[in-house]
Formats: C-alpha cells, structure tokens, sequence
C-alpha cells in the first residue's frame, strides 16, 4: 500500500507544478511612460515588411487604423500620410520609419507615431497541411519625447477563420495541401488574417495592450 502511494507521488507532484504554472499570472506591461504622455492623436507608419511577400506591408496598413480608432485615438488618414511622404520623396517604410520624431511631430501634428514590422506573411507549406500565417510586432512612441509608450507583438492563422480542416488519408492530405496552398495564394487569405492580427496587436485592454484612449467610454479606466 505504502509502495504504491510512493510511486503516485512524483506524478502528483507533476501536476501539482503544471496547475502552478497554468494559474502563474501574465505580467502586466510598464504603462508609466504612456499614462504621463497622454497622446491623444497617432500617425500609422507603413510598416517594414521583413518577408518575401511585397503585398505585406499594404496588407497590414490596411487594417491597423481600425483598432486604434476603436480604442478610442484619433488615427490620421492613411491616405494623406501616404501622399505627404511621397511628395516629399519618400515612398518606402524603411525610410520613412528612418524620419525624425520632431519632423513628424511638425508635419503631421500627432502626439504619437506607430512604427511596426511584419516578420510572417503568407502561407506555409508543410507536408501534409497549408496554412497561412500574419505575424506583426509594434511599438507606440512619443513624437515630442520620442519615449517608447508601448510596445507588442501579434500574430494570427488562416485556421482561426475556419475551412481548415484535413481529414483525409497521408496521400489525399498531400494533394489537399498542395490545392490549399494554390487557393490561398489566388484568394489572398493573408489579407483577411492580417485584420485579425492588426486587432489581436492593437487592440486595447489588458493585460498588455493599448491603453484606452479619450475617445473611448473606458478612457481613464485602465
């Protein structure tokens, strides 16, 4: 009896530590920075696209604007940033990302600019399956300091949107991959997966994402 309660005991432990670990809570980010700026306004900067897809950067700045205006932040027009930079000479996010904090601050009016980069977009290809996968990371700073606010990072699947599912045997997985992997580069399913990582990347709330901004009914909550 004794002999076997001591052999259960190490597995007891193990779960023990693995329900530890489950409930070890999230750390929250450092918001000092952005609760003493208070910016109100922000400017999108396109951002640098550091994959083999050139339709990265478009595909991402598409979508960023919306889930900073819902958390409650006046976004500047895509449209007019895009204009401006390129009647003065600018046309890529490498060199617009390169333009100084007090220049922008001076063209633009904003309080804060966006700065981010896409590190995956597209779809994967493994042996027996194709998904597609957006991965983004951002970083909010402080046009007049040029203080880093907030920093994150977000990423999304094509399988989070459905009509993913493999369920056939290894050699009818093989071509089912392949056609997906062909239907995914016609239908352009990275675009609509990087409006859902620009909302997971952007959206605030805790416990690491944008503060709510003065526009938002939870503005001063957080």
């Amino acid at each position: 009896m004794f002999k076997s309660i001591f052999l259960k005991l190490p597995a007891a432990i193990s779960v023990l530590a693995l329900l530890a670990a489950c409930t070890t809570p999230v750390q929250r980010a450092d918001y000092t920075a952005f609760k003493k700026s208070q910016p109100r306004s922000i400017l999108v900067l396109p951002p640098l696209n550091e994959t083999s897809d050139v339709k990265a950067t478009s595909g991402m700045l598409a979508q960023m604007t919306k889930p900073i205006a819902e958390a409650g932040y006046y976004v500047l027009p895509v449209a007019v940033m895009d204009e401006t930079f390129k009647q003065n000479g600018l046309t890529t996010p490498a060199d617009i990302q390169q333009v100084s904090t007090a220049k922008l601050r001076s063209i633009f009016g904003a309080d804060a600019a966006l700065y981010s980069k896409v590190t995956q977009y597209g779809s994967v290809y493994t042996v027996v399956d194709s998904n597609t996968v957006v991965t983004a990371s951002a970083k909010l700073i402080d046009l007049t300091t040029g203080d880093v606010l907030w920093q994150g990072s977000g990423s999304a699947s094509g399988k989070e949107l459905g009509n993913y599912s493999v369920n056939a045997g290894l050699i009818g997985a093989l071509v089912q991959a392949a056609v997906k992997q062909v239907a995914h580069n016609l239908s352009d399913d990275s675009f609509a997966v990087a409006g859902l990582t620009s909302q997971r990347l952007l959206s605030a709330g805790p416990p690491n994402g944008l503060l709510y901004g003065p526009h938002s009914p939870k503005y001063g909550t957080d």
